[in-house]
């Protein structure tokens, strides 16, 4: 029986798409008849203190003789070559999209990270990655060879179909807050449509860069959108999916995404998406069922957003495109199957 070690920094319950594909992969790589065994590592990664990566080398040193390792991109492209190539054993990364493409870093941090990244990515046997446009990004820019790479696009699992609000519109954001997700673009966007009637929540971890929670409620309150904005923090399941039922537009203003899986979720409930075009935002969403706008740009943001509120036969029918595209989305199922192959290939 192949055996893999999955090895995933910080806490594995924490509210992200990152880790809520990590979460479900993890559950049924067994049932796929795998040994797949959860390795936690220091959860300051991506910037792990020399302590860190001495205890991720004795973590590791700890496993089976020969257990092939699977990494999170997050702990992956910020370990040192030389702690990667003292393993000595196969290694499949994830990479969920690159960490140098996360918004909000020096240049030097960017140029650091992009570095390692491409050093670590060099010694992979193989790459899962979770969507065609970050396989391209990773070939292009990181020079991974296309054989060496396999896309898992993530899960979606079976939704009731969103029946919305309507008066006022309830606009709907998820995503942790931090810089990449563009959520102060948003807030600025819909302040130029302070005259129409609707109401925005913003559900995610508030936790991951608390400077950028701090900016944004200053700017809801600076901007006087305070009684129509909420920014609830991380939140239960049960209270998400009653935030998706009662939704009539979901909007995700990202800068970059490596996929969007709050994307897939919308459109498992039918809902109409204004998004942006930032990594594979754009492809994730058909365009029937998304209006989609340059990452960072306010005005473009505004005027989609327009549209979709001030016309409900444009809502109708892209709700109905986003309904019809949700029931062809893969299950987690087919992620794990996927990952599976992957595995058992490299695996010892």
């Amino acid at each position: 029986m192949a055996s893999i070690a999955f090895l995933i920094p910080g806490d594995l319950s924490l509210p992200t798409g990152g880790y809520a594909y990590d979460r479900r992969t993890l559950s049924l790589l067994m049932a796929r008849g795998l040994v797949a065994r959860h390795v936690v590592l220091p959860g300051s990664y991506p910037a792990p203190t020399a302590a860190d990566i001495e205890e991720t080398a004795r973590i590791i040193d700890g496993l089976p003789s020969g257990m092939a390792l699977m990494i999170d991109g997050l702990a992956l492209g910020a370990m040192p070559v030389e702690l990667l190539q003292r393993f000595g054993r196969p290694v499949i990364g994830l990479c969920h999209h690159p960490l140098a493409l996360e918004a909000g870093l020096t240049p030097e941090r960017q140029a650091e990270l992009k570095a390692s990244e491409t050093a670590a990515l060099a010694l992979c046997s193989a790459v899962i990655v979770t969507s065609p446009a970050t396989r391209v990004l990773l070939m292009r820019d990181f020079g991974v060879p296309a054989g060496r790479i396999t896309v898992a696009l993530p899960g979606t699992d079976p939704a009731p179909r969103a029946h919305g609000t309507g008066s006022p519109l309830q606009l709907l954001a998820v995503g942790s807050i931090v810089p990449r997700k563009g959520y102060e673009v948003l807030v600025r966007a819909l302040d130029r449509l302070r005259d129409r009637d609707w109401r925005l929540t913003i559900a995610g971890a508030d936790d991951r860069s608390p400077a950028t929670a701090a900016e944004l409620r200053t700017l809801v309150a600076t901007s006087g959108l305070a009684e129509r904005v909420a920014i609830t923090g991380a939140i239960s399941d049960g209270k998400l999916n009653q935030l998706y039922s009662s939704a009539d537009i979901f909007l995700m203003p990202s800068l970059f995404e490596g996929y969007g899986m709050v994307l897939a979720e919308a459109m498992a409930r039918g809902l109409p998406i204004v998004c942006t075009t930032g990594g594979a935002a754009a492809e994730t969403a058909p365009d029937a069922a998304a209006l989609k706008v340059p990452p960072g740009d306010e005005v473009a943001l505004a005027e989609e957003l327009k549209r979709v509120i001030d016309s409900k036969q444009l809502r109708q029918a892209m709700a109905k495109a986003s309904w019809v595209a949700g029931l062809s989305l893969p299950r987690w199922e087919d992620t794990a199957r996927i990952i599976a192959g992957v595995i058992r290939k490299v695996a010892p």
